[in-house]
């Protein structure tokens, strides 16, 4: 029989409190540029020059010497062209111009653009409007008025989006320092178990956590995970956590981990010599959560078998641990007002899915849609993530502020 001994329940906040106190950093490692979409930066990104690196034109037309115009010529000499990836050109003359295009280098010798629109060709004179007033200095970028050479344009912690990669590219960075993906292995319990293109009995079920979770993982740039099915064998269970903790970072069970006869997976981890830190949850759903650290510092996370719960547990837990172990800044949480009223009795935390809906100012509102059941899972579709209701209230108005997780 399973021993369920000794499981002491724990608010939301310890639980996260405990998580995050055993977190090791995961490796790092540097990588080309090109394959760092998504990756968590672990260096910090330096500018390699000013930016612009020079007085940059942001508009087609003509680069002048404002004071020519100031003391009344509106009709110029053109004596050169400047464009976009030429070495600069001077102008030394008064009562003279430059063509110039959109990001060349503004010539020596001007100080002013004016735009191809407010201006008339006649050969090689180009005349300002008779009604346009420039103003000296106008459409020119400065050197440095972006960043200047040696700040800190991205701090490490950072998630590289196409910005970043922007940044990285524009400061000559071929390789970066990132975060190494952690090795995730996915175990799903049950003999009720059935892949999703194989023969199914009706008293037989299709695997879906373990494909939700890895699409969880997936959906922040985690992709280094291993899915395997476990039947209700204890010494097969037990040879497949020992061979996963082998050779993975993180270990996600899925069900066997509540108080059923067949429940092994609590014994078996500590049979293992993974540390439990924690078994159960003041919440709902995912009560029978556990967290444990293997013996070479392994995460394992057991989660219930109950989709909803999987998945919830899935969002609020694994996923912001594994990100804070490679290294990402943690942003706030968002929070959102209900846009119904709610009631839960249960003194435990509730994580109820709602669906985001505009309010009468346009602004987002949470819709609750609690699921009928922890297996309601088709329910999900509908939602757009959950909100965390507090154990120490049991009424919650519209317009009640929520912290909210996207799926």
């Amino acid at each position: 029989m399973p021993d369920h001994s000794m499981t002491t329940m724990i608010s939301v906040s310890e639980a996260e409190a405990l998580i995050r106190s055993r977190l090791a950093r995961f490796p790092a490692e540097s990588r080309p540029i090109d394959s760092v979409g998504g990756a968590i930066l672990r260096e910090p990104i330096i500018a390699e020059r000013d930016q612009p690196p020079f007085d940059r034109v942001t508009m087609d037309g003509m680069a002048i010497r404002f004071d020519d115009f100031a003391h009344g010529t509106r009709s110029f000499a053109v004596t050169g062209m400047q464009a976009a990836g030429m070495a600069p050109i001077s102008m030394n003359q008064d009562n003279a111009c430059i063509e110039v295009m959109t990001g060349a280098v503004m010539p020596e010798g001007c100080d002013t653009v004016i735009a191809v629109e407010q201006t008339r060709r006649d050969g090689s004179q180009l005349t300002i409007s008779i009604d346009h007033q420039p103003r000296q200095g106008q459409f020119i970028h400065r050197r440095g008025s972006d960043c200047g050479a040696g700040e800190t344009l991205i701090e490490a912690g950072a998630t590289l989006r196409a910005p970043e990669i922007a940044v990285i590219a524009t400061n000559g960075c071929e390789a970066v320092t990132v975060s190494r993906q952690p090795r995730v292995a996915i175990l799903a319990t049950g003999d009720e178990l059935v892949d999703v293109g194989a023969p199914i009995e009706t008293w037989q079920i299709r695997r879906s956590n373990d494909r939700a979770l890895a699409a969880l993982l997936a959906s922040r740039g985690l992709y280094d995970v291993r899915l395997e099915h476990v039947v209700d064998d204890r010494d097969v269970l037990k040879s497949s956590i020992e061979q996963q903790l082998s050779t993975r970072d993180v270990l996600i069970l899925s069900g066997g981990v509540s108080m059923g006869q067949r429940d092994f997976v609590p014994d078996v981890l500590r049979e293992l010599g993974v540390e439990r830190v924690f078994h159960k949850i003041a919440q709902r759903p995912g009560k029978p959560m556990w967290f444990g650290i293997g013996p070479q510092g392994q995460m394992v996370f057991a989660l219930p078998g109950n989709p909803v719960s999987a998945l919830v547990c899935g969002t609020r837990y694994v996923l912001p641990a594994l990100l804070e172990a490679m290294g990402h800044v943690m942003a706030p949480p968002q929070c959102v007002r209900l846009a119904a009223p709610m009631d839960f009795a249960a003194a435990l935390t509730y994580f109820v899915p709602i669906r985001l809906q505009p309010d009468a100012s346009g602004m987002p509102a949470a819709m609750p849609l609690p699921p009928q059941t922890s297996g309601d899972f088709s329910a999900l579709t509908q939602t757009d993530g959950f909100v965390e209701l507090p154990a120490d209230q049991q009424h919650f108005p519209a317009g009640f502020i929520a912290t909210y997780y996207p799926w």
